[in-house]
């Protein structure tokens, strides 16, 4: 659970506009990976105070867009596992997470590029994230990637689940 908080001005006055719990989506067929999305935004709308009303349609935003989220992973000993079904992992992936799903490329499983800017944080855990030619980093609470459109993948290699908050911005030419 992600609890966000919404400042707004009211007639000239800073306010707390809303404040409420986010529940994650949870992948059932990969356990432990959930994300929530926590604030969108687009080119059309300024300043908002209500909750986005419609399900995000894409998660890669575009030019002047923003996608704020919270991600957990999974050990990668969930992959491994004779339970894990890839193909039912999939689908469910694509289902949840239009536009970002796709991206991922099928012959390296996780390594993805997103013609985005990213500000990453780790909140608890540690995950490693890994770029071309298998060059990595281990990352642990409080580390922030600045990730500038670079192929990528997120890995686990603990026991325990990882959770990042990623702001993911949209950048001409997608």
């Amino acid at each position: 659970m992600v609890r966000r908080i919404v400042t707004a001005v009211t007639e000239g006055r800073s306010v707390i506009a809303d404040d409420r719990d986010v529940s994650p989506v949870a992948h059932l067929h990969t356990p432990g990976f959930a994300q929530a999305v926590v604030w969108a935004t687009d080119t059309e709308s300024g300043p908002t105070t209500q909750e986005p009303t419609r399900p995000l349609t894409h998660f890669v935003p575009g030019p002047g867009q923003t996608v704020a989220l919270t991600v957990t992973f999974p050990p990668d000993s969930v992959f491994g596992d004779s339970s894990f079904d890839p193909s039912a992992a999939s689908a469910e992936n694509l289902a949840n997470s239009p536009g970002l799903a796709e991206l991922f490329e099928s012959d390296a499983p996780g390594m993805h590029t997103t013609p985005t800017m990213d500000y990453a944080v780790v909140l608890e855990g540690e995950l490693v994230l890994e770029v071309d030619d298998g060059a990595s980093t281990t990352l642990r609470a409080g580390d922030i990637v600045i990730q500038n459109g670079a192929r990528h993948a997120w890995r686990v290699p603990a026991d325990r689940p990882a959770t990042i908050f990623v702001v993911l911005i949209g950048k001409a030419g997608r």
